[in-house]
């Protein structure tokens, strides 16, 4: 939203505001509470603490930093789209291939791995009739999971502006977060609930859910 207002001058309703608002106290209170967690189970000094603050900072930052770059990467989209014509699967391409060269910096790293992945314990695949390494396994699903996860992005991308294609790409992150609590089976205290409850009236108060419920409840009123 502040770069949409900054670069492109944009200008949003008083509802959009407040629901962006919402969304991100609501992010910002279960991510600080998990890391309050995460401090009190790793160590009491106060070197320990101090550590893991400065880890936590580094990696709010880089969230930060990729979501500012996202959301510019939005707005250059939303721009293209409305010059150009709407391309998400040239633009899906051109955003994964011509990055590809730079893995060349990790060559030996990416072999090292690979030959790991090698060595983990085989996994049986009754439908192909064929066993391969676990760990192939599941970056060939995380891989599958992330192009129909990507794929949708670019998609809404040409559909809806850029703002809402952030909103949304947050919420995922948002949505992957409370998973992650709950897989790792980590105490989902009173706090997330509350972070988790401001999200969803965010949301709500985006979408504009009211309007859709408001001539109902008006219909029903006149005909009482």
């Amino acid at each position: 939203m502040v770069l949409g207002i900054i670069i492109l001058k944009k200008r949003y309703a008083v509802a959009k505001y407040i629901s962006i608002a919402l969304i991100s106290l609501g992010i910002f209170i279960c991510t600080f509470m998990s890391a309050k967690q995460v401090s009190s189970r790793i160590g009491t000094s106060d070197d320990d603490s101090y550590y893991v603050f400065i880890q936590w900072l580094m990696g709010i930052a880089m969230l930060t930093f990729a979501l500012f770059m996202s959301a510019r990467m939005g707005l250059f989209q939303e721009t293209l789209y409305k010059q150009y014509g709407k391309h998400a699967k040239e633009a899906l391409f051109y955003n994964h291939f011509l990055p590809l060269p730079a893995f060349l910096l990790f060559a030996f790293d990416i072999y090292n791995h690979g030959v790991l992945f090698n060595q983990s314990k085989q996994m049986d695949i009754a439908l192909l009739g064929i066993a391969v390494p676990i760990m192939w396994f599941y970056l060939m699903m995380n891989v599958l999971t992330q192009y129909v996860c990507i794929r949708g992005v670019f998609i809404l991308t040409t559909e809806c502006t850029s703002l809402t294609v952030t909103l949304v790409v947050t919420l995922r992150k948002f949505i992957s977060l409370i998973f992650s609590i709950v897989y790792f089976k980590n105490p989902f205290t009173f706090w997330h609930w509350i972070g988790t409850l401001v999200v969803f009236i965010g949301t709500l108060t985006y979408a504009e859910i009211w309007k859709t419920f408001m001539p109902l409840f008006h219909r029903k009123r006149k005909e009482q």
